[in-house]
């Protein structure tokens, strides 16, 4: 089966509910919608399965399905590759994707924002769309049709943020989301085309490249922002070319995966339906940013300041918003914040050059965390709406698939043995650590980023399903998910637990257990951890983990207010940009407007008003007398006969 099938099935769903979902009863669309998915699962199953049995070094697999672009040697295909790590992430992005279009069946069911059902086909037209072009973008050949996906999982998050668009706080989360975006998106452009550009691609006039330059136009079966071809030449575009481009590679991925400035876009989406929040901003789109940059390792491993750079500004992420979730008492809003900060830890193995190990934590994040807003959404909708965790209490007597679900997968978001989280979270700070310097600094600090992890966890658990109810009314009424809701929930719980035996440190004679790294290897070599981990680490993180779940539990359990005020949120971030940007953006679009009006547009009229006066004086002249033709005659003879006397 070819591998567009993959993108295809999703865009037939998005297809068959956009024209007709609308005259559609009640579960069908959601039904078409998941099946539409689930085929692209198993077709990218079989797929993976197959590349499975080629040899190691000849895992790669590329098809082109038409010529997109040609003129002269400069081409662009609609080429689709399934190698080690776009198999990792497509297997993600269906299989998890799967689960949450099924859950939401259920969810959307009695969706009081939408009592008279019009808007349930179109959310899994939009849901199709995202799983559609988030699947182009981890199985394009070439940046260009990367790019594509890129954008187009950014306009497909735009219309799902904001799907109850009736709502202010929706509204202008979508509209901030798109905004937002767009400076990364900008950077990525620029990225891609000083690629194309110092790679040759864009020199299609002529017979060579400059010397010194790539010249891909020369390389058989090489298209233009080809990613094997690019990444395997990224030393000849000189070292100052490779650090400009990894930068901008790595501001783009810092808007899609919500790193500073660029974050605080993400916890505002958290207006959206909760299966959105599971998908969009725990599995798939904000993990996109680490994928780009592990999908470009070549270029980053040239750039050691760039590298830099992103374990700090990584490890400063996940620091801040880890210190915001304990600020927060909504329920998603807690969710959000630490997706941040997961998300910078993620990017600290990008900056160590760790690129397996940031792989093997989208894998377990995705598990644990889409089961946790799966989880947060389950209560949701069993407390009519209600997200504020100061009112609940109580939940796991009546809500036991629920908790036992959410209660494994907040062991690993806090990184507790032996939960999937631990393993990748710890192979990480030991990557960090080993590096020495500066990095053994970033890797203590992710260490504290840890241990703030689990203490807002612990007490995010509490107040929910521990204690006694807060809400009398509310946990009266509460009520565990129908099955199409705790299925999803069970199956994401398990990989929470298991996933992790993917990546086992090499100890006790068991390398085996880090079968991620060794199928990875073909892709990011080295990129898996190289040193003998300490025990003295091990035990450190193990420690970190459940001491700080405990205490967090403890402090839940016995107060039901945040650990900090809510004046820390987003450390103003969101104020300081109205202030500074937006004032200032507004100061510079009237300056801007002054001076099109004035100087532009004033010149032009000018010119105009100024031919205008000129014709309406010659215009006085032509008085269709014949005596004043002859007195004109006459008096230019006149001037004419002065002028030659004169001139004599």
């Amino acid at each position: 089966m070819p591998l567009y099938l993959i993108v295809l099935l999703p865009l037939l769903g998005f297809a068959i509910n956009g024209l007709f979902g609308a005259k559609m009863k009640k579960p069908l669309p959601g039904y078409i919608a998941t099946t539409a998915v689930l085929g692209a699962f198993v077709v990218a199953l079989l797929r993976v399965l197959d590349l499975r049995n080629l040899p190691e070094d000849a895992r790669r697999v590329s098809e082109t399905a038409y010529t997109w672009l040609q003129v002269g040697n400069f081409k662009v295909d609609i080429s689709f590759l399934l190698d080690p790590l776009s198999a990792v992430m497509i297997l993600v992005v269906t299989g998890i994707g799967f689960l949450i279009h099924l859950y939401s069946v259920g969810y959307m069911a009695d969706d009081h924002n939408d009592p008279e059902s019009k808007l349930y086909a179109r959310y899994f037209t939009y849901l199709n769309l995202f799983i559609a072009f988030m699947s182009v973008l981890v199985l394009a050949d070439n940046y260009l049709l990367m790019f594509v996906g890129w954008e187009g999982v950014g306009l497909a998050s735009y219309f799902l943020i904001g799907f109850w668009f009736k709502r202010e706080d929706a509204a202008s989360a979508s509209k901030k989301a798109f905004i937002v975006n767009r400076v990364g998106d900008m950077a990525f452009l620029l990225g891609m085309t000083l690629m194309a550009l110092s790679a040759g691609t864009l020199k299609y006039f002529g017979d060579a490249a400059q010397p010194g330059v790539l010249d891909l136009a020369a390389t058989k079966g090489a298209s233009a922002f080809d990613l094997s071809a690019l990444n395997n030449g990224a030393a000849a575009f000189g070292m100052g070319g490779v650090a400009l481009i990894a930068l901008l590679l790595f501001i783009g991925a810092c808007g899609k995966s919500a790193q500073l400035p660029l974050y605080t876009w993400l916890p505002d989406a958290m207006a959206g339906p909760t299966p959105v929040s599971a998908l969009i901003h725990a599995a798939t789109m904000v993990t996109a940013g680490v994928y780009i940059c592990a999908r470009s390792s070549a270029l980053f491993n040239l750039a050691p300041q760039v590298q830099l750079l992103i374990a700090i500004v990584g490890v400063l992420t996940a620091l801040v918003a880890g210190l915001t979730a304990l600020a927060h008492s909504d329920i998603k809003k807690v969710l959000a914040y630490s997706t941040v900060s997961q998300l910078g830890i993620m990017f600290v193995a990008i900056g160590a050059g760790a690129y397996t190990a940031a792989i093997f934590h989208v894998l377990t994040h995705a598990f644990f965390k889409a089961c946790l807003f799966l989880g947060a959404g389950s209560v949701i909708h069993a407390l009519h709406g209600e997200q504020d965790m100061r009112k609940m209490g109580g939940l796991a007597s009546k809500m036991k698939t629920t908790n036992w679900t959410f209660l494994v997968s907040g062991l690993a978001l806090a990184g507790a043995v032996p939960f999937a989280g631990f393993f990748s979270k710890d192979e990480i700070i030991a990557e960090a650590f080993h590096l020495g310097g500066n990095y053994a600094i970033i890797a203590v600090l992710t260490l504290v980023v840890a241990f703030i992890t689990a203490i807002y966890t612990g007490r995010q658990y509490a107040q929910i399903f521990g204690g006694k109810p807060r809400d009398e009314h509310l946990h009266e009424h509460a009520h565990e998910s129908p099955a199409v809701m705790t299925i999803p929930l069970i199956v994401l719980a398990l990989g929470a637990i298991f996933a992790g035996l993917l990546g086992v440190p090499h100890i006790g004679g068991l390398p085996e257990l880090h079968a991620l790294s060794d199928w990875l290897k073909p892709v990011l070599n080295p990129g898996g951890v190289t040193h003998k981990p300490e025990i003295m680490l091990l035990i450190v993180g193990a420690l970190v983990g459940w001491v700080g779940w405990f205490l967090g539990r403890a402090m839940g359990l016995n107060s039901s207010r945040a650990f900090l005020p809510e004046s820390t949120n987003n450390l103003s971030l969101d104020a300081l940009y109205r202030n500074v940007l937006g004032t200032g953006g507004m100061a510079i679009a009237q300056v801007a407007r002054w001076f099109d009006d004035t100087i532009i547009d004033g010149a032009v009229n000018g010119i105009g008003n100024a031919v205008n006066g000129l014709s309406g004086a010659l215009r006085q002249t032509q008085t269709s007398f014949v005596r004043n033709y002859a007195l004109g005659m006459a008096v230019g003879a006149a001037v004419i006969i002065a002028l030659f006397v004169v001139g004599r």
